[in-house]
């Protein structure tokens, strides 16, 4: 038994990865993988939803949001209640939301239903972003953290791809409400694997004392392979404590803003090409299940994006990478709108899109999990990905916008760029917290 002299933190930093510590980074990845399908359900449902109630353009892109205002409010109010109360029972709580809302939606019969359980999911799907972020960044050790977090941020893409060639087979047997069946499934199976498999963070407990604190970090150590101590490591009096608070204190106020804001105007951009690819393809005259197809590549696209980036954060640093992809996302994303004339182009463009929009937010998560303490990851995560989502809100509502005023695709396109651009400025002038 090792004494509290032993920084604790310290030695899980510097010792390889175990076991368990692999085993759990793996089932937060598996739980954004199913928040990438969960989210993007209602994108693969969308032209069966607008073909059986007539729903106009304007009317679909506020449907299309309203999980994404829910995962706004999930995020801040989840992280910051994760910070709190532990990661492990958040997570367990937002996997419980999301499995009843996805089957809620097979039973909705109408738009304001629909939007209201969407709206729903919504919370526990921003939970679970802001949670298993926190959790991925304390679970691995110094060296493999960015890389870790952006592995995990590339399930989304993986799994949007997986349940999206699903889905594009539903299709075409079945109706839209097939999908969300689908992903409540599949959310209630996870269940027991984290309630077993999933242990509370160290850094958590050792931040927040907890009653019967020193048993439950010596019980998550022996579960890591690592000697007990006999006593909690002394209590930092200058370390933040877990409010919205502390997010704006001096020292982190600036990066909280910086990041919140870039986050809030690549998101637009990200969330452009994946609501409303569907809808696009389907206009131009192809079926919905070939539409699906090429969202499935946009994601494919996004997925090699995130693991081209996370293999070179590990030897180039995350925030220039992260401003390169955004240069480039606004590029690509302009192209997508130049009206391409066959399938395959399209899948090509949206692919190449995909890869370096979902590369940027992998890198934006990664930046978050190392900017911000462990008092405070969780809130501020929640902060970043709450706020902004609003962006992922508005980038839908103002396309359907643009589209009801007759504004070409090719200017819609080009206006939705814009956001990554303006991204990628606010990440110029962000520094590191003080150590």
């Amino acid at each position: 038994m090792t004494g509290p002299a032993t920084d604790i933190r310290q030695r899980l930093d510097e010792a390889p990865m175990g076991r368990l510590q692999i085993i759990a980074i793996i089932l937060c990845v598996l739980l954004n993988a199913l928040d990438g399908f969960d989210v993007l359900a209602i994108s693969f449902a969308s032209p069966g939803i607008a073909k059986e109630w007539g729903v106009e353009r304007a009317a679909l892109g506020l449907v299309l949001s309203m999980e994404l205002i829910g995962m706004a409010v999930g995020s801040v109010l989840l992280g910051n209640v994760a910070d709190r109360i532990g990661r492990r029972p958040t997570i367990l709580f937002c996997l419980v939301v999301m499995a009843i809302g996805m089957g809620a939606a097979t039973q909705a019969r109408d738009v304001v239903s629909l939007s209201v359980i969407r709206l729903v999911t919504g919370l526990g799907i921003g939970g679970m972003l802001a949670c298993t972020n926190a959790m991925v960044a304390e679970l691995a050790n110094a060296r493999a953290r960015s890389l870790a977090v952006a592995i995990m941020a590339a399930g989304y893409p993986a799994g949007a791809i997986l349940g999206g060639s699903v889905a594009s087979h539903l299709l075409v047997a079945g109706d839209w409400r097939d999908i969300f069946l689908l992903g409540g499934v599949a959310t209630a199976l996870f269940l027991p694997f984290i309630w077993f498999l999933l242990p509370e963070s160290i850094g958590f407990l050792l931040q927040k004392r907890p009653d019967n604190a020193l048993v439950r970090v010596n019980h998550a150590l022996g579960r890591l392979g690592q000697p007990p101590i006999n006593a909690l490591p002394p209590v930092d009096s200058k370390a933040l404590k877990p409010s919205f608070a502390a997010l704006f204190a001096p020292d982190l106020a600036r990066t909280t803003i910086l990041l919140t804001l870039g986050y809030f105007c690549h998101i637009m951009t990200f969330y452009f090409i994946l609501k409303w690819v569907p809808k696009i393809v389907v206009d131009m005259g192809y079926a919905a299940s070939a539409a699906g197809g090429v969202l499935v590549w946009a994601n494919v696209g996004g997925l090699l994006g995130a693991l081209l980036l996370s293999a070179l954060s590990w030897r180039i640093a995350i925030r220039p990478l992260v401003i390169v992809a955004m240069v480039a996302s606004t590029c690509l994303v302009t192209l997508f709108g130049q009206e391409q004339t066959t399938l395959a182009g399209l899948s090509l463009i949206a692919a190449a899109a995909g890869f370096c929009t979902n590369g940027a937010v992998v890198g934006l998560y990664a930046l978050v999990a190392q900017f911000f303490p462990t008092a405070v990851r969780a809130g501020g995560t929640g902060i970043v990905i709450g706020v902004g989502r609003g962006g992922a809100a508005l980038g839908p509502i103002l396309a359907g916008f643009l589209f009801s005023l007759d504004v070409s695709l090719p200017w819609v396109a080009f206006a939705m760029a814009l956001g990554s651009l303006v991204g990628a400025a606010l990440l110029i002038p962000l520094r590191a917290r003080p150590s």
